[in-house]
């Protein structure tokens, strides 16, 4: 675990540099981005869900699309990025 640690303040510590080095307007707009995507995926999953429980006859293929909406959520989640914006 401490090697885990270990990787990720160094990635942080890099991707930081980088932020704090970078054009602004680039920056922003990456952001801008980051939550724009994290914010449309909750958003899709959300939706998947609700137009599933709403096609009892067919549920299914959208409960699916919806666990894949959650499976990028999640790594969206775990990239380091997040944690520095």
């Amino acid at each position: 675990m401490a090697n885990v640690n270990n990787t990720h303040a160094a990635n942080d510590a890099a991707l930081r540099e980088i932020f704090k080095t970078m054009d602004a307007h680039q920056a922003q707009e990456i952001r801008d981005a980051y939550y724009n995507a994290v914010v449309g995926l909750r958003t899709l999953a959300d939706a998947l869900e609700i137009a599933d429980a709403q096609q009892p006859q067919s549920a299914g293929p959208l409960l699916n699309e919806h666990f894949n909406a959650i499976q990028a959520l999640d790594a969206m989640k775990n990239s380091r990025l997040g944690k520095i914006l």
